[in-house]
């Protein structure tokens, strides 16, 4: 896997290490490298047994604590080379309802990750963030996109110290993640029930959970001080995505009920602005962003303009490739849990 092999010898840390990525992650680098260690650092005392129990490796260490909690961070930063920093509040609704809950894990939250890892003397941090981070209508997004801002400000303080390098990246839907629809969807087909969408025509970038860790690893291996890294997906109409579940799962009902548009969410989804590409890297599989490096000084940009800003497109969930049935169908089956369902 990209990326993994250099983490051989070296100790990693993962906050919200309990959370889908973050198993995830850490199976990845137990069973994929050589790593010395991994911590995995989340609030839920419940969900470290229950992944301690089913995942036994003497490199695992659980710390309890929260990314809120600067001093409960610093005991889990000493001697750690590389941090992936996922906690974070994810839920849009919740979000919506609890905006400073949100600021203070999403924004406060990753400050407190960011300074303790520079502290530290930690090479590489890599920050974990959202399709919702660009144009932001909810609170989850506005969060997101301030920790983005947040990371590049420090990277740019810091970009030449030569020292911890804080990139971050950026992606939609993880197909089968905690508290996402596909879940919801399979549990309503299984119990005979008519699929409840919020609209059948609202689109979404979707990805396997595999494929958010490469990029992870990707841009470990790959960043400079404040990239973005982008990772190309296909996307799909919400009813697209229920009649390839109800072909795969041979539904008895195949009915669908539109219920509305949830507080904070779009029809479409950006993975990036048009002002972004234009000063992106094609990596082909990916999207480098690359920080904005000016300073305060802006005389010297009074006349000079970017002749590629308006000619570019932003690159959203309605403009990359659609799925159709079969290859939504296609894309499902990659995902454990489904082949499960399906009987391996």
């Amino acid at each position: 896997m990209i990326g993994i092999e250099q983490l051989r010898d070296k100790t990693v840390l993962i906050t919200g290490g309990t959370g889908s990525f973050g198993k995830t992650m850490t199976r990845a680098l137990i069973e994929g490298g050589e790593v010395a260690e991994v911590r995995v650092f989340s609030r839920d005392e419940e969900k470290q047994d229950s992944m301690r129990a089913s995942l036994p490796d003497g490199r695992l260490r659980y710390h309890i604590g929260d990314v809120r909690d600067r001093a409960s961070i610093d005991q889990a930063m000493g001697g750690v080379d590389y941090v992936f920093h996922a906690a974070a509040l994810k839920q849009v609704p919740s979000c919506e309802f609890f905006p400073m809950q949100a600021v203070q894990t999403n924004v406060e939250g990753s400050s407190n990750v960011l300074l303790s890892a520079v502290a530290h003397g930690v090479r590489g941090v890599v920050c974990l963030s959202t399709d919702k981070a660009v144009f932001p209508v909810n609170a989850m997004g506005m969060t997101k996109a301030l920790m983005e801002k947040t990371a590049q400000s420090l990277a740019r303080s810091r970009q030449n110290s030569g020292d911890t390098v804080i990139s971050c990246v950026r992606y939609g839907n993880v197909m089968y993640s905690r508290g996402s629809v596909i879940p919801l969807f399979v549990k309503q087909i299984a119990a005979g029930q008519a699929v409840t969408v919020t609209d059948p025509a609202m689109t979404r970038f979707l990805m396997p959970l595999a494929d958010s860790v490469e990029l992870v690893l990707h841009a470990f291996s790959e960043a400079r001080p404040g990239d973005i890294f982008i990772k190309k997906a296909p996307a799909a109409r919400l009813d697209t995505l229920v009649s390839a579940l109800h072909e795969l799962l041979d539904a008895a009902n195949r009915d669908i009920r539109t219920i509305g548009v949830r507080h904070g969410e779009k029809m479409h989804e950006t993975l990036a602005s048009s002002a972004e590409l234009a000063r992106s890297e094609d990596q082909q599989a990916y999207y480098r962003v690359q920080m904005d490096g000016r300073d305060l000084n802006y005389a010297q940009f009074v006349s000079a303009g970017d002749p590629k800003l308006g000619a570019m497109d932003d690159y959203n969930s309605a403009n990359t490739t659609q799925l159709d049935v079969v290859g939504t169908k296609a894309l499902l089956l990659r995902l454990p849990e489904v082949r499960a369902l399906l009987g391996g």
